[in-house]
């Protein structure tokens, strides 16, 4: 893994660590390889540059100030689009209960998927 000094203003504290590290050949092949994806030595090459670029823009973005930007989970405002409840009638228990493959009185009856399969009684 090579090391790349990155300026960065000392008066502040930085929130990533400095020099920023970059990615070897050797790093992005061993990831593929764990990843199982077979890239050729072209693509190798190609996400090496794609990946470093990516971890030099981390330490342009180190040097803002946002001391004065509060945290945010969401970059935008997230609304639930709901429609409202309006009540309408249900199935009666003949129709919801006619394509039942198997029903006892009024229940479906269905395979148990926890315990030993006994019910309760």
């Amino acid at each position: 893994m090579r090391v790349v000094p990155v300026s960065i203003d000392v008066r502040r504290p930085c929130r990533y660590p400095w020099p920023v590290a970059t990615l070897s050949r050797s790093d992005v092949e061993h990831v593929a390889h764990l990843a199982r994806l077979g890239l050729s030595d072209d693509e190798v090459t190609m996400l090496e540059g794609q990946l470093n670029h990516i971890l030099e823009q981390y330490a342009v973005l180190a040097e803002l100030d946002t001391d004065d930007i509060p945290p945010t989970a969401q970059t935008i405002e997230l609304e639930n689009i709901l429609r409202d409840d309006v009540v309408r009638p249900g199935f009666a228990v003949e129709e919801a209960l006619a394509n039942a493959p198997e029903r006892s009185g009024d229940h479906f009856v269905v395979p148990a998927v926890l315990g030993d399969g006994e019910a309760d009684a």
